[in-house]
């Protein structure tokens, strides 16, 4: 079932649900030219696995803004900008995620040839230290490079 993200009440659900609960939170960006303006659109989610093998809450949100990045090829600013959302999300959370298998994913590749690898050190460095987290990466990263690729169409 897919849901607005309502910090709150995604709260409520993980008060309310057992130490198997595994929890996954994503984000991933696509670039687009509107008006003779490039646009980025970031899609965040969470997704609640309950208790591990009883189906999924999907939450989420879409938040659109100026692209900045001048190099398609590399895009830095926006990749990062998905990490920071990501992160941000962790926090307003983390009251309720101590005892819960939690999941960062990132939609970064480690593989150098693809463009998405800019990053790669600075995102890790980041979740690192921000959520004390190791964070998912591609192919891995479902989160982020599937179920927040596809929202809100999902």
């Amino acid at each position: 079932m897919i849901q607005e993200m309502k910090i709150e009440e995604i709260k409520k659900i993980l008060k309310n649900v057992s130490p198997q609960t595994k929890i996954y939170l994503g984000c991933d960006s696509e670039r687009f030219k509107k008006n003779n303006i490039w646009w980025s659109s970031y899609a965040t989610v969470v997704v609640i696995h309950i208790d591990g093998c009883h189906g999924c809450e999907i939450f989420g949100t879409v938040e659109t803004e100026k692209d900045l990045d001048f190099r398609p090829n590399k895009p830095t600013l926006r990749l990062m900008s998905e990490v920071y959302r990501v992160s941000k999300l962790y926090l307003d959370l983390k009251d309720v995620l101590f005892d819960k298998d939690v999941e960062i994913h990132l939609d970064i590749n480690p593989n150098e040839e693809f463009g998405s690898n800019i990053v790669y050190q600075q995102a890790i460095g980041y979740i690192r230290g921000v959520c004390q987290k190791e964070p998912v990466l591609k192919p891995n990263s479902f989160a982020a490079s599937k179920v927040a690729d596809r929202f809100p169409s999902i």
